[in-house]
C-alpha cells in the first residue's frame, strides 16, 4: 500500500492541500516505512513528509478528496496517523493550526 485518500469535511485550498509538507505521517513505533514521526516526536518543519518521499494529487473536482501517494510502501502491520496541518479552507489562506479533530478517521493500518 503507497496511496492514501485523504477527505476533508469542506473544500481546501489547493496550495494548502497539495503542499505535502502540511502533513506528517506517525507511525506506533519509531519512524518506519513511509512514517515521518513517531509518537513522542513533536511535529516540525524538519520532520513534514518531504516531496521526494511522496506527492498529492487532487481526486475530483469537490476540492474536498486528495490522494497522498508515497514513494514506498507502508510497513504491514504498523499503525500509522495522518497529521494534516495548515490547511486553509478554499478561497483562504494563512490557517496556522492542525486539521485534525478527536472524532477524525484519520488512523490506518499498513498492508
Amino acid at each position: 500500500m503507497n496511496q492514501l485518500l485523504l477527505t476533508y469535511d469542506k473544500p481546501a485550498d489547493l496550495a494548502s492541500a497539495m503542499n505535502v509538507s502540511n502533513y506528517w505521517i506517525r507511525s506506533n513505533m519509531e519512524p518506519v516505512g513511509i512514517a515521518s514521526v513517531g509518537m513522542k516526536d513533536a511535529l516540525t518543519p524538519e520532520n513534514a513528509i518531504r516531496p521526494d518521499l511522496a506527492m498529492i494529487t487532487l481526486a475530483d473536482q469537490t476540492m474536498t478528496r486528495f490522494y497522498l501517494t508515497f514513494r514506498i510502501n507502508a510497513v504491514s502491520g504498523i499503525l500509522y496517523t495522518v497529521l494534516p496541518c495548515f490547511v486553509s479552507l478554499q478561497g483562504m489562506s494563512g490557517y496556522t493550526g492542525e486539521n485534525w479533530a478527536p472524532f477524525s478517521r484519520n488512523m490506518f493500518i499498513g498492508m
